[in-house]
């Protein structure tokens, strides 16, 4: 009888255990499976085992664009989180002054940009802002005495046309995380911090830091890894189809999308997507190591 009572709760999961398997395991071992062979649009069905070659391919060739693409990424993640955690910190100080008045219309406000949905703010800032003929933008600039720029016609002024609209888009969300965490700090510490001669930058150093560190840990890993997997942005501002504005701005992501679904070259389209996988996969494990350390 004990014997069967062991094994019944995995008769209870088996179902799910099956479908999460379907799901999110097999999908993996299939691509890793389609890392190591030649699948291409030329070799669908009679492809080749090939080894590490797309791993050598990706790493080694120069002109594969791929080194390229991940230095691109882990640019765009840096600078990203970096002003994202800066600009949110600095604004949700701001929400959280004493006797501001429309506080809570502000962050009703403020939700509005990470509410909307994605496709819909990319089209209306590609069309209303960065148009070079009609945009908002180039309107300000002309009425300055100023001529037209193309903001998505060259690498670096698209990578930043990028960041601001991944900005726009992302520090409401990281400003609510902050203003949430603000208000688990007792306000006493500052008062007791203010009677012992503490200035802001002592107050904000030795106390709001180290209290909310803790609680936004989680976001702002959340928030990286979001930022290092964007596709969107850059896709349908710079590559969608119908509308490629010239520049010629590659992420990791956008590098495998190309390689899939543009040269049809399935091998080294995964093999990339498991090198994506694994930086991810590692990313988790120290933030996650970093998470325990600075529990309280």
């Amino acid at each position: 009888m004990k014997k069967n009572n062991k094994f019944l709760p995995w008769g209870y999961s088996f179902s799910s255990i099956l479908l999460i398997g379907l799901i999110v395991v097999f999908p993996i071992i299939y691509t890793i499976y389609i890392s190591f062979t030649n699948m291409n649009l030329y070799h669908w069905t009679n492809y080749e085992f090939i080894a590490f070659n797309n791993y050598k391919r990706a790493f080694t060739k120069l002109d594969s664009g791929f080194m390229s693409a991940l230095f691109t990424t882990i640019i765009w993640t840096v600078l990203n989180m970096v002003i994202q955690i800066i600009v949110a910190y600095l604004v949700a100080l701001g929400l959280n002054v004493r006797g501001l008045r429309l506080a809570r219309l502000y962050k009703t406000l403020l939700m509005f940009p990470w509410a909307m949905p994605a496709y819909v703010s990319i089209l209306l800032w590609r069309v209303g802002m960065y148009n070079p003929q009609y945009g908002l933008l180039n309107k300000i600039l002309s009425m300055l005495g100023f001529g037209k720029v193309d903001f998505l016609s060259a690498n670096i002024p698209a990578f930043l046309s990028c960041m601001v609209l991944n900005l726009w888009m992302a520090l409401p969300f990281l400003i609510m995380m902050m203003d949430g965490a603000f208000q688990s700090v007792d306000y006493s510490y500052y008062e007791s911090a203010r009677l012992d001669g503490a200035g802001w930058w002592a107050q904000n150093l030795y106390i709001t830091i180290p209290s909310i560190k803790p609680i936004l840990a989680p976001s702002i890993i959340m928030t990286t890894f979001t930022t290092f997997k964007q596709f969107d942005i850059i896709y349908l501002l710079t590559m969608q189809k119908g509308s490629l504005t010239g520049a010629t701005l590659q992420t990791v992501i956008t590098y495998a999308h190309q390689n899939a679904f543009v040269s049809n070259n399935y091998g080294l389209s995964s093999a990339v997507s498991i090198v994506i996988f694994g930086f991810i996969i590692l990313f988790s494990l120290f933030m996650n190591r970093s998470i325990r350390e600075v529990k309280p």
